[in-house]
Parts: C-alpha cells; sequence; structure tokens
C-alpha cells in the first residue's frame, strides 16, 4: 500500500460528537476532504444546519443528529440512525464536552457531575455501544477521544477548573485501557490533547490570560483552523495502525514547558 492510500478514508463512517462547530468541524471537514461520510451530533439544531450547509458545499456526505449526551439512555438511538442511514460506523471521535470554572474549594456538586458525565462517562458509554454493535463483530475500528492537555498537567495562575482537567486526565487513561482490552478485535483507540484553541468553549477564559499561554506556548501561538486536521486524519486511517493507546499533544509544545 502506498503512502497515499494509507491515509485514504474511502466510503468510511464516522461519528462526530459535538461536531457542528469548533475542532469537531475541523475534524469533520478533515475526514470528509480524505472521502469520508461524516455524521455529526450536537444539542443544536440550528447549528448542525449551519455545519452540513458548509461542509456540503465542500463535497462531503453529511448526516447530523440533534442529540444531547447528557442524557446517556438516548446514545442506542444516536448509533441507530447512523447506522440506518450510512451503515456501520469505522470511526468514532469522543469530541463533545464541557468545562466550569470555580475553585475548588466552591466547586458546585451539579459543575462537577456534568463535566465528569459529559467528558468521562458519554465517552465510555458511546465507544461501548459503537464497538459492541459496529467494530467488534468486523474486527475493525478507530476511537479518538479527544482530551486536552489539561489532562496532562495541573492548572496555572487564574486557571480554577478542577473537574475539567480531572476529567481530561481519566479520558486519557480510559483511552489506554480501551485500547488495551480492545486491540484482539483489531481497534485502535487514542487520544488527541489539544492545547488553546478559540473556541467557544475556552473564550471567557482566553480573553483573561492570552498573553500568558502565548508567552508558554514554544511555538507562540494558538491552535488554528488546520491544526487538528493532519492529526486526526491520521489517528482515523491505515497510516496509524500501529498505534494504540497513545495521547498526541497538538499545543505548540505548550505542555512540554
Amino acid at each position: 500500500m502506498g503512502v497515499q492510500q494509507l491515509f485514504q478514508l474511502d466510503g468510511q463512517v464516522a461519528l462526530i460528537t459535538g461536531g457542528s462547530r469548533g475542532l469537531g468541524l475541523q475534524m469533520a471537514e478533515a475526514l470528509g476532504e480524505m472521502a469520508c461520510q461524516v455524521a455529526l451530533s450536537a444539542r443544536k439544531a440550528d447549528e448542525l444546519k449551519e455545519a452540513r450547509t458548509h461542509l456540503e458545499a465542500r463535497g462531503i456526505r453529511v448526516l447530523t443528529c440533534v442529540s444531547d449526551l447528557q442524557q446517556v439512555d438516548k446514545i442506542p438511538a444516536l448509533v441507530d440512525e447512523v447506522v440506518r442511514a450510512l451503515g456501520p460506523i469505522d470511526i468514532l471521535i469522543n469530541n463533545a464536552g464541557a468545562t466550569w470554572g470555580a475553585p475548588a474549594e466552591d466547586y458546585p456538586d451539579e459543575a462537577w457531575n456534568k463535566v465528569m458525565n459529559l467528558n468521562v462517562s458519554v465517552p465510555f458509554f458511546l465507544a461501548r455501544e459503537v464497538a459492541r454493535r459496529c467494530m467488534i463483530p468486523r474486527r475493525s475500528g478507530k476511537i479518538i477521544n479527544v482530551a486536552s492537555i489539561a489532562g496532562l498537567k495541573a492548572n496555572g495562575p487564574g486557571m480554577y477548573t478542577v473537574a475539567y482537567n480531572t476529567s481530561k486526565a481519566a479520558a486519557i487513561h480510559l483511552t489506554r485501557v480501551l485500547a488495551a482490552e480492545w486491540g484482539r478485535y483489531q481497534i485502535n483507540v487514542n487520544a488527541i490533547c489539544p492545547g488553546f484553541f478559540p473556541t467557544k468553549m475556552s473564550a471567557g477564559l482566553l480573553d483573561k490570560i492570552l498573553p500568558m499561554v502565548i508567552e508558554r506556548t514554544p511555538l507562540g501561538r494558538l491552535g488554528g483552523d488546520e491544526d487538528l486536521k493532519g492529526a486526526v486524519v491520521f489517528l482515523a486511517s491505515a497510516a496509524s495502525r500501529h498505534i494504540t493507546g497513545q495521547a498526541l499533544a497538538v499545543d505548540g509544545g505548550s505542555s512540554i514547558v
């Protein structure tokens, strides 16, 4: 197989949660450009409609699914919808997430539960459903958990996101455990750990700490609209078929200083 063929995703089906905007939409663009069919799930129908229009203008086949993943009992129905419309899921990208800012001593119970549910429990329940329905029977599949460099280290000054950091560390270790257990089914499970990208989730925090972030990033910039594309195509394609259980930081080097 030639190198170009290793990266092609012709006809494969990818489900991307939180896929209507930000990093999820960027990854959908990348997979679609490599001839993948993409299914996007998100809570807001209007944002999904915009994402679909955007991707279809690029010639990408898109399915949009309105789904509130905080309601974990709806996960089987989401998988049903994708499989019915596009066929078995080859690639799962657990991208949907939540954060909440408050000092640890004042952190609300409901905030902790919300963040841990969406960032840890939902990726596991969805991966379990997709694996047993689509990947284990076919002895193939790629699962990519979108974690964060926040899962690799503690907070810097002025950052109070104890649940987010803890949940992303859990997502990284969930990746390792699933990779170890499902390797016998030829399922690759890896994580991407983005650094700071300008997104709706990070906007308020970045307004306060942008100079510090830039100063502490060796490449001296934030992540941009193209900076996750290569990583997600690599981990979703046959190019990474001998890589599993890994967490790839895409952060301009900020996690190494």
